[in-house]
């Protein structure tokens, strides 16, 4: 019996092909981008523009598609994902390796375990304090946060009316926007 070799970070880097990530130990290909997530993805970054754009430690670096290298075998690329700038002051020009302060996943059909159930265990298990999952189909967002180690659902919401949602809650978001209603 042969036993099982785990692929590594620097397998992953090693890949000719930039749409993989490395989940569990395996390089998998991510899913082909469907126009509602793209525009999800895109609209969510816009509305958190305003702690995108401010500069020192208040700010934040919020970027899509940013793989993160966790643990040997593990180096997802999430979504979206947001590092607050009093954390991580300057963006590193390989693999971010400091765990973030937020990671949203966009959910896409065929992919709805890695996305709610392996990512999350995996954000767990480094203290990530904020989850997000958008459905862009059911067009609702459910965030989550970190407490006693474990994900506790903050908020369930749809695209029926702006909300302020931590950790980003000093601002209202605008929902309709961001789940594509337009």
């Amino acid at each position: 019996m042969e036993a099982l070799k785990l692929a590594t970070v620097d397998d992953l880097l090693s890949s000719p092909d930039d749409h993989v990530e490395l989940i569990s130990g395996e390089i998998v290909r991510r899913p082909m981008t469907r126009p509602r997530h793209g525009r999800a993805q895109g609209n969510t970054r816009e509305e958190l523009g305003p702690f995108n754009r401010r500069a020192g430690p208040d700010g934040w670096w919020i970027l899509t598609e940013a793989s993160v290298a966790y643990e040997p075998h593990e180096c997802p690329s999430h979504d979206l994902a947001g590092w607050r700038k009093a954390r991580l002051p300057t963006l590193p020009h390989g693999l971010i390796e400091l765990p973030p302060d937020w990671v949203c996943e966009i959910v896409s059909p065929g992919h709805e375990r890695k996305d709610t159930q392996q990512i999350p265990l995996l954000l767990q298990r480094h203290q990530v304090p904020y989850y997000w999952l958008i459905w862009p189909e059911e067009r609702k967002l459910v965030a989550h946060r970190l407490t006693a180690g474990s994900y506790r659902v903050i908020a369930t919401l749809d695209h029926q009316r702006p909300a302020r949602v931590a950790p980003f809650d000093e601002i209202e978001l605008d929902l309709s926007y961001i789940l594509d209603d337009a």
